[in-house]
């Protein structure tokens, strides 16, 4: 076990933000679409819950994933929307419950573009592709240039709800990843071909959200290091847009890999073991003067401390560990050194292992988490069993 002076000089240092605003310590709940909201884009008293007991927990900062800038582009319909019409009183509810303990709450600002959810959208990427059982339509040049105002409104309504800051979503192949991705973005005018062409819509987006929240309030961004996809963002690529992130007014780089397109494989696969991003980061921190995140691969409170102790990472990110154990941090913060105990499955099925996660969220923001023994196929059943019925709700409520 690693000496206290080592966890009180690494993990629970806070750390002050370019624009000013000071996390806390160094463990971040790092952003998963948690399924939590009503169906018609509001937040719930079990998600307010959920996030509550993460900060009761001890993370310095909570991500809330995939908070939809446009309802017609939606990853999921559990997925929270920042939009006119949007029950604001419950979304303070949820801002207030997560930010207790001094921790910070943001929700990540995201459009799923072409891997928007089939049932309740018809899907727009950068450019229109058809490969193999994967389809999508293209944006217009109107579209794209409607998209920084978009983003900018919801980050207004974020902060006038008492989130503390919010991530721009450019991860994990949805629309902002799109546009990174050669294999998705096939355009031929100012936003496709060089990487400096494809970060473009990213730069004019921070700018207006910037403009739109002032100096002081957060404005992060997450981005992968690689789609580990044939054809799609490589890693030089991807170090070329940090460089150019350096650039903008952003206050915290989340580095992570990956993407959902069908087929793609998940970012463990393959990966050593421990955090899976770091070397990335290594390189990137040459490249940055903004803080830095990794997510990814974190089993135990030693690489965690090594990670930052190095001077590479700023912060850790952590998603299933605080999904396992919710207090995880107060743990490590504590100079415990133990890890979550991660659950063992046996031949999962497609989607199995997902559904089960999400549904211990449920139980989470339930307070029912102590008794969770559900199985992957009843996991499965009640996850898909719970989308359909909100998908029926979304369509009502959206049905323009």
């Amino acid at each position: 076990m690693s000496s206290p002076a080592i966890f009180e000089h690494s993990l629970d240092r806070p750390l002050i933000l370019p624009c000013g605003a000071v996390i806390k310590n160094r463990l971040v709940k790092s952003a998963m679409s948690d399924s939590l909201a009503d169906g018609e884009g509001n937040a719930t008293n079990a998600q307010a819950r959920l996030y509550e007991r993460w900060a009761e927990g001890g993370v310095g900062l909570s991500i809330i994933g995939e908070v939809q800038v446009d309802h017609r582009y939606p990853e999921k319909p559990g997925n929270l929307v920042l939009e006119k019409g949007t029950d604001l009183y419950m979304l303070r509810t949820l801002a207030a419950c997560a930010s207790i303990n001094g921790a910070h709450i943001w929700p990540q600002l995201g459009h799923a573009g072409g891997l928007s959810h089939l049932p309740i959208s018809k899907p727009k990427g950068p450019s229109a592709l058809n490969i193999d059982n994967f389809e999508c339509a293209g944006m217009s040049a109107v579209e794209i240039s409607q998209l920084p105002e978009i983003y900018a409104k919801a980050a207004i309504i974020a902060k006038e709800v008492g989130f503390t800051g919010v991530q721009i979503h450019a991860g994990h192949g949805f629309l902002l990843s799109q546009f990174l991705s050669p294999l998705f973005n096939h355009r031929q005018d100012k936003y496709g071909g060089s990487i400096a062409a494809r970060c473009r819509i990213i730069v004019e987006i921070i700018d207006k959200v910037r403009d739109a929240v002032g100096n002081s309030f957060p404005v992060g961004i997450k981005i992968n290091s690689t789609d580990q996809l044939e054809g799609g963002l490589t890693e030089d690529d991807a170090l070329e847009a940090i460089r150019i992130l350096d650039n903008t007014s952003i206050d915290l780089i989340e580095i992570s890999g990956g993407s959902y397109f069908p087929g793609a494989e998940s970012s463990s696969e393959g990966a050593l073991k421990g955090p899976y991003f770091i070397e990335f980061a290594v390189k990137a921190r040459c490249l940055t003067r903004i803080p830095l995140m990794v997510t990814g691969g974190f089993k135990n409170c030693d690489q965690a401390v090594k990670s930052l102790e190095s001077g590479v990472v700023d912060f850790v990110g952590l998603a299933r560990a605080l999904v396992i154990k919710p207090d995880l941090a107060n743990d490590w913060l504590s100079g415990t050194n133990n890890g979550p105990d991660f659950p063992k499955f046996e031949s999962p099925p497609s989607g199995g292992i997902t559904a089960w996660y999400t549904m211990l969220l449920t139980a989470i923001g339930n307070d029912n988490d102590d008794g969770f023994k559900t199985g992957l196929l009843s996991a499965i059943h009640q996850y898909e069993s719970r989308d359909d019925a909100r998908c029926n709700q979304w369509i009502q409520k959206f049905s323009d």
